[in-house]
């Protein structure tokens, strides 16, 4: 089943001799559960890739579907509703709220949206990245690799369509980066999640279910047919 599909994306910047092509006739497909990981150069493209997926900007032409939903059709209001329940967001500075313990932090989307917690399933979670000891520590007493695990579990939290990783591993050694991208491939297998990644690290691509690669906007590899 496919998850997100891209259809003839473009996201132009400035005019004439100052035009930037970000994105130039972009057309991909993401299956449901597949781990798949973007590559590219700084200035390649991948990084407004990943927020076109996201809902967080919008493109110049071209269409976007999430999970049998087009993006632009919806208004600003549907669209946030639609980033919250559907979209988990794992960024390079993890973003956790330095006041909320681990499991506050991991919670906190599901309650933003007024939901239930579902306390057997979050627990999974956070037995699954080895979270469980830390449940009552504020990000502060954490590691770094601590908090990228809290990250992940709260993008795991709202059962989201897809997940969107933003380079990831950015703020971590390579051994910690690894640990972490390795229990983020085992938690997203264990839930049947789907998982988009941008990185630079060729290293940290391999671990994905398949790679592409984009240079000047396009992509140049890894596309199926």
């Amino acid at each position: 089943m496919t998850i997100v599909e891209v259809k003839e994306l473009k996201k132009y910047y400035g005019k004439g001799d100052t035009e930037v092509r970000a994105l130039d006739g972009v057309n991909l497909k993401v299956e449901k559960g597949e781990f798949l990981a973007i590559v590219g150069t700084s200035g390649s493209g991948k990084s407004t890739l990943l927020h076109m997926l996201g809902g967080l900007d919008t493109p110049t032409s071209g269409e976007v579907t999430v999970d049998e939903k087009e993006l632009s059709v919806l208004s600003d209001d549907e669209l946030t509703i639609f980033r919250r329940r559907k979209i988990g967001f794992i960024f390079q500075q993890y973003n956790l709220v330095p006041i909320l313990n681990v499991w506050e932090n991991i919670v906190l989307p599901v309650k933003l949206d007024g939901k239930k917690i579902d306390e057997i399933y979050i627990n999974d979670i956070v037995k699954t990245l080895g979270l469980t000891e830390k449940i009552q520590s504020l990000p502060s007493n954490l590691s770094g690799g601590q908090q990228q695990r809290v990250a992940i579990a709260r993008a795991l939290a709202t059962k989201p369509a897809i997940i969107l990783a933003d380079e990831p591993t950015g703020n971590l050694d390579s051994k910690t980066s690894q640990d972490a991208l390795g229990l983020l491939k085992i938690t997203c297998e264990a839930f049947h999640q789907t998982i988009v990644m941008i990185t630079h690290n060729e290293e940290i691509a391999q671990l994905a279910d398949r790679i592409i690669r984009i240079e000047d906007g396009k992509i140049v590899s890894g596309e199926r047919d």
